[in-house]
């Protein structure tokens, strides 16, 4: 269960389609962990902006600026705004937790014989694979920078963990999820 999610747009006419002849304001979201999207219902009098972190939870009490999640959307249900801000932020989750997705460099394992589960981050093959493993064997990683400085064929691994992300996000034949709920 999500509890936060950044807006990645805001219509505060609602959205301009033939659903219904009553237009209530809606934003659209990623959620900060699980990077769910949503459709929310914004509390009258409220404006959001793109890149604001909104409680989602449970806790009606402490939901300020949503009045409820309307509903979980999938990445073609998102408006064109959405699509634009989504990279950057997702980026800027990844860089906020970063320990979480350094830990996953550090952790990462083979998936099947033939597959390991670094492989699915974009641009990475088996020699950048291997180098990655043989380098947190001498110790772990602490953080991008180090696993840029320790591994030359990685340049920016939060790049690519947030270019994975936003696969995982877009793409609904991904057969394997590492960091998006399904």
């Amino acid at each position: 269960m999500e509890d936060y999610a950044f807006i990645l747009d805001y219509l505060p006419h609602g959205r301009g389609d033939k659903r219904g002849f009553r237009h209530e304001p809606i934003a659209y979201a990623v959620g900060d962990t699980e990077f769910k999207l949503f459709e929310l219902t914004p509390k009258d009098n409220i404006a959001l902006t793109v890149g604001d972190r909104v409680y989602v939870g449970k806790n009606a009490e402490q939901r300020h600026e949503i009045l409820h999640v309307k509903r979980r959307v999938r990445y073609d249900d998102l408006t064109n705004a959405s699509h634009s801000e989504l990279p950057f932020v997702i980026h800027q989750i990844v860089m906020d937790n970063e320990d979480v997705f350094v830990k996953f460099y550090n952790e990462a394992r083979a998936i099947t014989t033939r597959f390991h589960m670094l492989e699915l981050l974009p641009g990475l093959g088996k020699k950048s694979m291997w180098s990655i493993i043989d380098e947190r064997k001498k110790g772990v990683f602490k953080s991008f920078e180090d696993i840029g400085e320790r591994v030359s064929s990685v340049h920016h691994p939060d790049k690519l963990v947030a270019k994975r992300i936003e696969q995982e996000l877009s793409g609904a034949e991904q057969k394997y999820h590492i960091f998006v709920a399904k």
